[in-house]
């Protein structure tokens, strides 16, 4: 439902002292090293040391810097890179091997309902020695620089692979509060699972804590702590990205929408749509089939 698809790819070498800063807030970000040793520091989290092999998946990103392990001065960061050929580009020192080698790209996600979906997403996720991510982003980078038939389709797919790769290989790692920390608790997956599975059923609390195998109040808290969310305002969330996908597709009356996220009527769902999305949905299919 993310709709991702590939904005940029390039391969990056580096010697010597440098430091690249960018500010690309809510742009997803990837880096795979495959050679050497590098620095990325992501807003105001502790730096990171990426090594040979590591794969970063930022879906939200903030501002975020790399650099050489050698602390860099003010002025490296203040460099452009060197672009060497299409697609690949030098820093800090030109002259001799590179220190490290790393492939990186930005990625958008298509959907209008990004803003909504993203932040459900881990803020970081490292994956560090997975030989299948540094595969598909190899794949990635070897596509965007070839003129192929059907080039963007393959990108595509191949990042919507390289994602759900990443954040599932990810999840057993201490992440954020999102969806991966929520899947990745067993108890809290078997609630969120039948949550996607059966939206249309209607869910209560006390329910959902049934399928977690939990009281309801345990329940209620670990799921708010660990998803970012208490689980009702999750449901509804997910309701209404799903209620969005089907509008969009334009196959399906209000009513039918209304029923399948789990509304007893159309009028009601009608209500509800209109106070999370800010217009009824009739407006809604209008406003997208017209942009």
């Amino acid at each position: 439902m993310l709709q991702p698809y590939v904005r940029l790819t390039k391969l990056v070498s580096a010697a010597g002292r440098w430091g690249v800063r960018r500010s690309e807030a809510g742009q997803p970000f990837y880096c795979v090293v495959l050679e050497g040793e590098c620095r990325l520091t992501v807003g105001d989290e502790p730096a990171l040391t990426l090594a040979q092999g590591d794969f970063v998946l930022i879906p939200a990103s903030f501002d975020f810097a790399m650099s050489s392990l050698r602390a860099p001065r003010q002025g490296d960061f203040n460099r452009a890179p060197v672009q060497l050929r299409a697609g690949e580009f030098r820093l800090g020192t030109e002259e001799g091997p590179p220190d490290v080698r790393y492939l990186i790209g930005h990625c958008e996600f298509g959907s209008p309902d990004a803003a909504l979906l993203a932040p459900l997403l881990p803020r970081l996720v490292h994956v560090r020695g997975d030989p299948r991510l540094t595969m598909l982003v190899q794949l990635v980078g070897d596509e965007s620089a070839r003129q192929r038939p059907a080039r963007d389709v393959v990108i595509t797919r191949l990042l919507e692979v390289l994602l759900i790769e990443a954040l599932r290989t990810g999840g057993g790692a201490a992440v954020a509060p999102g969806l991966v920390q929520g899947l990745s608790d067993a108890r809290l997956a078997a609630a969120l699972r039948r949550m996607h599975e059966a939206p249309e059923h209607p869910w209560t609390v006390a329910g959902l804590a049934q399928e977690a195998a939990m009281s309801r109040s345990t329940f209620f808290e670990r799921f708010s702590a660990s998803v970012g969310m208490p689980p009702m305002e999750y449901l509804l969330a997910w309701r209404m990205a799903l209620a969005r996908n089907l509008l969009r597709r334009g196959t399906h009356r209000v009513a039918e929408v209304a029923e399948r996220v789990g509304y007893g009527s159309a009028s009601a769902f009608s209500v509800a749509f209109a106070r999370h999305s800010g217009m009824p949905p009739a407006s809604y299919t209008r406003h997208v089939s017209a942009g």
